[in-house]
């Protein structure tokens, strides 16, 4: 599923995310090296959005900057786990190109809102 191209809430936008990746897990489940690979990247997959949802509700600027923080790492790890799986071949990489992208746009997301966070610090 390709978002449009207007400006998508990031909350929003992180639950499409997750439910792609749950998509995809149940795909992978069928493998028994994908089971594997999949539980990783359904952790770090979701855990962005979580994170991402935890910092609308942060107590201090500092505690929405760790926990922004802590939701761009976990798509650096999902953009990791996306990579092994396309590389390993488990799932055809045209079907994963999508995904992928998206993980790379929220990644520059996440990165803006923590450079534009720490500025205003």
């Amino acid at each position: 599923m390709k978002l449009s191209m207007e400006k998508v809430d990031i909350t929003e936008r992180c639950v499409e995310y997750s439910l792609r990746i749950i998509k995809l897990y149940r795909e992978l489940e069928k493998d028994s090296v994908g089971r594997i690979i999949g539980k990783q990247l359904l952790r770090s997959g979701t855990s962005i959005g979580a994170n991402v949802h935890e910092a609308q509700g942060a107590q201090s600027k500092a505690d929405f900057i760790s926990k922004m923080s802590i939701a761009q790492k976990e798509a650096h790890e999902s953009s990791y786990w996306l990579r092994i799986i396309r590389e390993s071949g488990v799932i055809p990489v045209n079907r994963l190109n999508d995904l992928c992208e998206e993980t790379g746009q929220l990644i520059r997301i996440l990165s803006a809102i923590l450079i534009s966070s720490k500025k205003k610090v």
